[in-house]
């Protein structure tokens, strides 16, 4: 069985509770950095059919398949989702926005380029959006769908977010099944920049069958590899969603989220090395046994410490930090790679 038939037999068992198409999968708001400072942030997942990836199987680590509608929404559809999300920031005087789907933006299997082009222009013509940010796969950003997008936005900044994950194709494919390469992200990001984006890039702390020192030493490598192509690269920490490849791991002790620990490594390494790329990661779940952890004392201090250095850019927040789970986390990353595939559990 190959690794894409096994994440595809995962999904094929899970029941998918109806919803609503008029609704968006989820909306918030919170803050990001813009130009060196602090802006409030919208952050929009539409309800779309679902990513194409993910229905052939998908990545290892991906639940937001299942948060894709049973029926295709319609333009009214859409419509309704934007205006539901616009209502969470009314009495914003400035915001930047963030637009997720279960899949791509730019997918037109997904939302219609009409659709698109309309939410693209509502967004623009708001003069309290300074930036836009979307996140597609590197397959459907071409340059008639970038021209269609900046003729939308007129003057609002456009940046593009594609999920690499990993600048190490085995890694992408054996431990992800992400189904494209970096030679692939790299003619996107060309695309992107020559059309008047910037481009922003998702790395993957520890997918599956990576000891932790190998999963610490690909995020170097790969924000290596991939600063010169982005403006924004941001670390998302591996965390165990429900009715994926890395959940079924996870539930036999073969695997454990990535240490806090690895993550402020890794931002101290790269931020001295690339002073002049933003490098950003939010912890989603941290403290819990399916998020990213250290022990159950510090695991909070330390994942506000790396959100607080996601805004002010600053190695000097991680200073003060310490815990006696240091230790054991120096110790992980020593014998990890001896274990053969088996995660060393607290």
């Amino acid at each position: 069985m190959t690794l894409n038939s096994s994440v595809l037999d995962i999904r094929n068992r899970q029941r998918i509770k109806p919803s609503a198409s008029n609704v968006p999968s989820a909306v918030w708001t919170g803050v990001d950095l813009f130009n060196g400072r602090e802006i409030n942030t919208l952050t929009i997942i539409f309800k779309t059919s679902g990513c194409w990836w993910g229905r052939l199987g998908g990545c290892t680590m991906c639940g937001f398949v299942y948060d894709s509608a049973q029926t295709p929404p319609s333009k009214a559809d859409f419509e309704a989702q934007l205006n539901r999300a616009l209502s969470k920031v009314a009495n914003f005087d400035e915001f930047m926005v963030k637009i997720f789907t279960s899949g791509s933006f730019l997918d037109e299997r997904e939302i219609q380029p009409d659709v698109r082009k309309h939410i693209l222009r509502r967004l623009g013509n708001d003069v309290r959006i300074p930036k836009i940010i979307v996140e597609t796969r590197p397959e459907f950003i071409v340059d008639e769908v970038m021209l269609n997008c900046m003729d939308a936005l007129d003057s609002t900044k456009f940046e593009i977010a594609i999920g690499l994950e990993t600048s190490s194709d085995l890694i992408r494919k054996d431990s992800i099944n992400k189904g494209f390469t970096f030679f692939d992200f790299v003619n996107a990001a060309e695309t992107v920049k020559m059309n008047g984006a910037t481009t922003k890039v998702y790395l993957l702390l520890k997918p599956p069958f990576l000891s932790e020192g190998e999963a610490l030493n690909d995020i170097v490598q790969s924000v290596g590899d991939a600063a010169q192509y982005s403006d924004t690269i941001s670390i998302n920490l591996c965390n165990v969603q429900r009715g994926t490849y890395v959940e079924s791991l996870w539930q036999k002790g073969q695997y454990r989220p990535p240490w806090l620990w690895s993550i402020v490594e890794i931002l101290k390494r790269t931020k001295k090395a690339y002073p002049n790329t933003v490098i950003t990661s939010d912890p989603v779940g941290a403290g819990s046994k399916r998020g990213p952890h250290n022990c159950r004392k510090c695991s909070q201090d330390i994942a506000d410490a790396i959100r607080k250095f996601s805004l002010t850019q600053d190695v000097g927040v991680f200073d003060r930090l310490s815990c006696d789970c240091i230790e054991l986390w120096k110790k992980v990353i020593e014998l990890d790679d001896y274990t053969y595939g088996a995660a060393i559990l607290e």
